[in-house]
């Protein structure tokens, strides 16, 4: 059951970021660089931590994203030895008129339950994520 319904939740979030010609994890980027990384950016080793990915999944990413105008790396002002990811103009625009769409979107495929089942279904998923050995989430 809950991998009928992990298909289902992301069928919709994956054609939701696809009228945008996005990703899932160019929006994980995005909005890790715009909670995170302030107008200073992050280093692709903070990426890596906040998104939980490999170091090679990063340089992917980010040359990716790069090469559509949404992040730019920069030498740290203090560090040139250091590289920084920074959202481009364009990349912070597109997140911060993405963000409340997607919101809207996540209650729309959410909107068959109220908050008291959603609060019960959040709980009830965290219990089985840990009793898994997944403390993440705690």
């Amino acid at each position: 059951m809950l991998k009928r319904l992990s298909r289902v939740v992301e069928r919709e979030i994956k054609e939701f970021f696809a009228r945008y010609d996005l990703e899932e994890w160019e929006f994980d980027v995005l909005t890790t660089l715009r909670r995170s990384g302030g107008d200073a950016g992050l280093t692709a080793g903070a990426l890596i931590k906040a998104t939980m990915v490999t170091s090679g999944a990063i340089t992917n990413r980010i040359d990716r994203m790069a090469a559509k105008g949404l992040v730019v790396r920069a030498a740290d002002p203090k560090d040139r030895r250091t590289v920084r990811i920074r959202l481009t103009d364009e990349g912070r625009e597109l997140i911060d008129r993405l963000m409340p769409l997607h919101v809207d979107n996540q209650i729309r495929v959410l909107g068959g339950m109220n908050r008291e089942k959603l609060d019960q279904l959040g709980a009830l998923l965290r219990e089985l994520a840990e009793s898994l050995g997944d403390t993440s989430l705690s």
